[in-house]
């Protein structure tokens, strides 16, 4: 018994310290792309220990154990940052169906390969921004990829979100049928405050409030809409937040929706269709982040033409080109899930690129790190420079000459750890 038990001792040693000497990578490409600076790096080579950038540059020391990978004519970027995703839902068309048939156990082992899809597209970290019905899952989720039991981003989780009665998905069904919604809904100030202790003790990272919902153009071309909460609601919700130390970000679309959400004090407004000028210089004095969602729309349009849709994402195209031009800090976000995962999150770069002025480079910091400064990651993720975590990815060819080989990953470092290596 005591040979036995000496021998199980051996055996665990060994596994647990087999890869205990430090894991060196070296990388090598013809560009880089920092995250940060406005120009191409060529020919750099960048060594991984363990998990974080040791060395980067032209003529640095290699280490002799080093593990070469050579990616020639590749551009090398920093791991992509999503920060409005829905992991916890498939894009169909029938948000009930999924809610209602479909348990939550079921939707979290879905999830998992969503996120892997995602990891694998190149997006290294994201912030998902409702679990749509399936309460503290995503919390699950995110513990799931920290402890190495499925790979996936670093996630940053809003849990179940906050909106009121009559103003969130499933709609439309028997008012004599008591049925879960997508979000969690609260009425009165004591509710929304008890809400944003349940979401952080349960997990959250984030608070997520809808500031509106319905939506419409007026005469003058800008786009109006139905807000939500009340002045108070809205100011317990961010306030409480706040005083625990977690931020707050508001889906809204309208003028009305943006500017309730920027008196409350969030800090970063999603979607926003309807900023204008005003609510532009509003936003960037008071330091908020505007998380444009094009992706959705665009993939509606292609599905079903919709003049409605068509007219939104014109106004919605102008505003984000003159809030871009304004200096008001744009992080990216796709809202995968709402549309199908089979399309790649990386689309959005191109729409950024396409339809509202930006140039590659700033369309990348939007998704580098800009966006990782949204989530007060800036000295660990969204740059590739030593010290920052190895969170790397490469694609064919030139993404400052065609921002859409972002769509084309073929190599994904996370924390150290290669996931993809395209031959």
């Amino acid at each position: 018994m005591k040979n036995l038990i000496l021998y199980t001792c051996i055996i665990l040693f060994h596994f647990f310290t087999i890869d205990s000497e430090a894991q060196l990578y070296a990388i090598k490409a013809n560009r880089l792309i920092d995250g940060k600076s406005d120009s191409l790096h060529h020919d750099i080579t960048i060594v991984i220990e363990d998990n974080k950038i040791k060395d980067s540059g032209k003529n640095i020391e290699i280490p002799a154990n080093a593990k070469m990978i050579i990616l020639a004519d590749k551009t090398i970027l920093p791991g992509l940052v999503d920060v409005h995703t829905h992991i916890m839902f498939d894009g169909s068309d029938d948000y009930g169906a999924d809610i209602y048939k479909n348990s939550i156990p079921y939707r979290a082992i879905r999830a998992v390969f969503f996120v892997r899809k995602a990891l694998w597209s190149g997006f290294t970290s994201m912030r998902d921004m409702c679990s749509e019905g399936t309460m503290y899952a995503d919390v699950d989720i995110k513990k799931a990829i920290d402890k190495h039991i499925v790979p996936g981003p670093r996630l940053w989780v809003a849990t179940r979100g906050l909106s009121i009665p009559g103003f969130y998905y499933p709609l439309g069904y028997s008012w004599d049928l008591d049925l879960p919604k997508g979000t969690q809904i609260v009425s009165g100030a004591d509710e929304c405050l008890r809400a944003v202790r349940e979401q952080i003790a349960n997990g959250a990272d984030w608070i997520k409030v809808f500031a509106d919902w319905d939506f419409h153009i007026d005469e003058d071309g800008g786009i109006s809409g139905q807000t939500t909460f009340t002045e108070e609601e809205l100011k317990v919700i961010v306030t409480e937040a706040h005083r625990l130390g977690h931020k707050v970000a508001a889906h809204a679309m309208s003028r009305d929706g943006i500017k309730a959400a920027l008196i409350a004090g969030v800090n970063s407004i999603e979607h926003g269709a309807g900023f204008d000028e005003e609510l532009i210089e509003l936003a960037k004095a008071n330091g908020v982040f505007w998380c444009p969602t094009l992706l959705p729309p665009e993939h509606m349009i292609t599905q079903n033409e919709s003049q409605f849709l068509t007219q939104i994402l014109e106004i919605e195209h102008k505003a984000l080109h003159t809030a871009y031009h304004k200096g008001l800090k744009i992080a990216l976000g796709t809202d995968a899930g709402a549309y199908p995962w089979s399309v790649n999150q990386a689309k959005e770069f191109e729409f950024l690129v396409t339809k509202a002025g930006f140039s590659p480079m700033d369309a990348i910091k939007a998704g580098t790190s800009i966006a990782a400064e949204l989530l007060d990651q800036s000295d660990k993720i969204g740059y590739l420079a030593p010290g920052m975590y190895a969170d790397i990815i490469a694609v064919p060819g030139d993404p400052l000459k065609d921002i859409s080989v972002l769509q084309d990953v073929m190599f994904v470092m996370k924390d150290g750890e290669i996931f993809r290596q395209d031959k």
